[in-house]
């Protein structure tokens, strides 16, 4: 194992914070759209000022020290500024998804037992409606819709500046991040200032940020993944975050921050890749790419459009990345890198490095974090000072998720290799045995399945069948594209094709009796994906298990699904 990583009490989100805003004051530290074009630029001592602010309200509440305050809103400037806000006044935040329903809403608030929650911009208002308690003390930050809360810009204008610096203990509770329910109830994930300053500073041995660097705000800012790479990378070493507005504007958003570390889950990675795909056929490409200067020329205005021209560090992450994937961005000068982790251990797990020669892998362990296979079911384990201390209120679910020695059972299985590279299979759990007694890992011919150029998610399925089957979501602009009955037949027809391919290179047991094609995007809003774009394979069986022995009777190739 490598040389753990030490910590300073300097290490830690605040009093990084203090100094940037001590000796930047003057620099930008987030750009806010605000609408038609407009940005609203916030400078390090702006910002500065404006959480002494609301946490010298805060404190004047008298909330005991560690008090919950959550944070429900998609991502913006005063999503960040409330978040340092509550460390500052000496309590934890609770980060919420704005696509939780009103349900998981009320729960994360009463489990959390929140004293108040900051509300930020959202795309619809029914799950406060519901899951907001009445009384509650809610606080809107700019951007917010329009409901009846106190107002941060008014609590702000009104308070005197906090004019303490608060230095927090590295072993008190810095936050609790609740999990994105894929498997059942949101489990709140407790992680302390020193396993978040931990976490951030093995990540940053391998990949080095500065001052100079640009980050762009778009995932959930209430994911892990998100929170410690743009929110705490950014106070950890000064850097500069600009925030997407919106879906539709997204390539201009990137355009305008043109990020020099840039972080994104596959599915939009595979979205870019398609985009350019549309304008210009994979096999012209590649010829042009061939060609020496031309080739140069074409790359760089490839990467120029999605405004990755000037980015040094492009990763994905959340879940397996294809390798043709990795090839394709490669061949254009991007050289992807993959990390792997999850809430429980800060998202500071493994990562490849550029140029990884073990494509296939989630690389090798960040310094400091040490790697084991369970050899009763080849789930992967590991352990660092990142871990989580628990879930909160939930003993038996934390001595089921770490051993007593302080190994995370990952719920991922996977192999190492003698160099010590990690290449994950599947989840221990998603591994199903069909009606011939044979098992199935879904995730490697999902890689395949997802490669289609129309096809956006996709779940492999089939527990008690005599064959599995593929669910594949189709892509919006297939779904455009496949009005006419000319144009759907086409695509019927290449999936066909794609899935022949496929079955080509799959084990008799493993080759996929057919696919069934969605046309309803899966979105957080109706439950078949997380906020982080993870399918929920529950939701899929409880919507469409009941169809598959129909399809299985009646041999098509490829079924439409209508509904």
């Amino acid at each position: 194992m490598a040389a753990p990583v030490v910590l300073s009490p300097d290490d830690l989100t605040l009093p990084c914070f203090y100094r940037w805003e001590r000796d930047r004051s003057q620099q930008l530290f987030l750009t806010q759209p605000v609408g038609n074009g407009a940005v609203q630029d916030i400078t390090w001592g702006e910002a500065g000022d404006q959480v002494r602010r609301m946490a010298c309200w805060m404190q004047a509440q008298g909330w005991p020290q560690g008090s919950r305050v959550a944070i429900i809103g998609k991502n913006s400037a005063h999503w960040i500024l409330a978040d340092l806000a509550i460390q500052m006044a000496g309590y934890v935040s609770v980060p919420i998804y704005p696509t939780f329903n009103g349900e998981a809403l009320s729960y994360i608030l009463a489990h959390s037992e929140a004293r108040a929650c900051f509300v930020g911009k959202m795309d619809d208002t029914a799950n406060l409606k519901t899951g907001l308690p009445a009384a509650l003390p809610v606080i809107t930050l700019p951007l917010a819709p329009p409901i009846e809360a106190l107002r941060w810009t008014d609590l702000v204008a009104g308070k005197e500046a906090l004019k303490t610096s608060p230095r927090p203990d590295g072993e008190a509770v810095c936050t609790i991040i609740y999990t994105s329910g894929t498997t059942g109830k949101p489990k709140g994930v407790v992680h302390t200032f020193n396993t978040v300053a931990w976490g951030i500073s093995s990540a940053t041995r391998r990949f080095a940020m500065s001052t100079e660097d640009r980050y762009i705000s778009y995932l959930p800012l209430a994911h892990v993944a998100e929170r410690m790479l743009i929110e705490q990378g950014c106070l950890r070493y000064g850097g500069h975050i600009f925030f997407a507005e919106a879906l539709d504007t997204f390539v201009q958003d990137l355009q305008r921050a043109r990020p020099t570390i840039f972080f994104s889950v596959p599915r939009l990675w595979v979205k870019f890749q398609q985009g350019v795909h549309s304008k210009m056929p994979a096999q012209k490409l590649r010829k042009l790419l061939g060609l020496p200067l031309v080739g140069w020329l074409v790359r760089r205005k490839i990467l120029k459009g999605l405004g990755l021209d000037q980015c040094r560090i492009a990763a994905g992450g959340a879940s397996p990345m294809p390798a043709d994937v990795l090839h394709w961005y490669r061949s254009l000068g991007l050289d992807l890198v993959e990390v792997y982790g999850m809430t429980e251990n800060c998202a500071i797990s493994h990562a490849t490095l550029p140029g990884n020669p073990k494509t296939g892998t989630v690389g090798l362990p960040y310094d400091g974090v040490e790697q084991r296979i369970d050899p009763a079911n080849g789930e992967i384990q590991m352990r660092s000072p990142a871990l989580m201390t628990a879930y909160y209120r939930e003993p038996e679910q934390t001595a089921a998720a770490i051993t007593a020695d302080g190994w995370l059972r990952t719920g991922d299985k996977g192999s190492i290799d003698a160099q010590g590279y990690l290449a994950i299979t599947g989840r221990v759990k998603d591994i199903f045995k069909t009606s011939k007694g044979k098992y199935v890992a879904p995730a490697p011919i999902e890689d395949m399945l997802v490669m289609h150029p129309d096809i956006e998610a996709c779940v492999v399925t089939g527990a008690t069948l005599t064959q599995p089957l593929g669910l594949v979501m189709l892509s919006q602009d297939a779904v455009n594209r496949c009005a006419g009955s000319e144009a759907r037949q086409a695509l019927t027809e290449s999936l066909k094709v794609h899935l022949k391919t496929i079955n080509e290179r799959l084990e008799p047991h493993e080759k996929l009796g057919c696919l069934g094609v969605v046309t309803k995007p899966w979105t957080p809003e109706n439950g078949f994906v997380t906020p982080t774009l993870k399918v929920k394979r529950n939701r899929i069986e409880d919507a469409f298990s009941q169809r598959y022995e129909v399809w299985q009777r009646e041999g098509k190739q490829v079924v439409w699904i209508e509904d």
